[in-house]
Order: structure tokens, then C-alpha cells, then sequence
């Protein structure tokens, strides 16, 4: 099912599994995001806490720590293998367009 849901990624996605290369909890990745992307995307709550459930149902991420409502996460194997290829695709795109412009 991951590979299905998560062939490409949108990019709240891309940028939340790139702030989960270092682990952190909710909070952080919104900020993370929003630092990385130079303030071009902002997630929210609602949007960052269904991707992160996403993300840990199919074993994108996994948690590391829950302290009462403050939940840790950092990407696995399988996440950085997903982010790897979108990276790769992303480049692809931006290559193929340069002939272009």
C-alpha cells in the first residue's frame, strides 16, 4: 500500500520526511518545514498529524518517544528510500525542463 499512496509525494510530504531526517515531534516539524523551504510551505496541524499517521501506519516513520500529548518521530529505512527516489524524480523533471528554457 505505501508504494501505491506514496509513488510521488506532495510537497508538505517531501518537506515533513525531510525534517524527520533528524528526530523531532510535531511542533518542530512544522517549524523544520517551514525553515527547509525558506517559509514557501507552512504545514498545520490537521495536515501534519494525518501525514505523520499515514506515515507511521505504513512504516514511513516510527516513533520514538511520547511524553502525555508530545510525540517524537524520525523517518526509517523505508522513508528514506521514498524520499531518495522523489528527490531523484524531482531532479528528472527540472533536467528535462531545462531544455526547454
Amino acid at each position: 500500500m505505501a508504494r501505491e499512496q506514496f509513488q510521488t509525494l506532495t510537497e508538505p510530504m517531501y518537506y515533513i520526511l525531510l525534517a524527520l531526517t533528524e528526530e523531532c515531534c510535531g511542533v518542530d516539524i512544522m517549524e523544520k518545514v517551514a525553515k527547509i523551504s525558506a517559509g514557501r510551505i507552512k504545514v498545520g496541524p490537521g495536515t501534519l498529524y494525518a501525514m505523520l499517521s499515514k506515515f507511521e501506519e505504513n512504516k514511513v516513520i516510527r516513533r520514538t518517544a511520547e511524553e502525555g500529548r508530545r510525540k517524537s518521530y524520525i523517518i526509517t529505512d523505508l522513508g528514506i528510500s521514498m524520499l531518495e527516489r522523489e528527490y531523484e524524480r524531482l531532479k528528472t523533471m527540472v533536467e528535462d525542463g531545462r531544455r526547454y528554457f
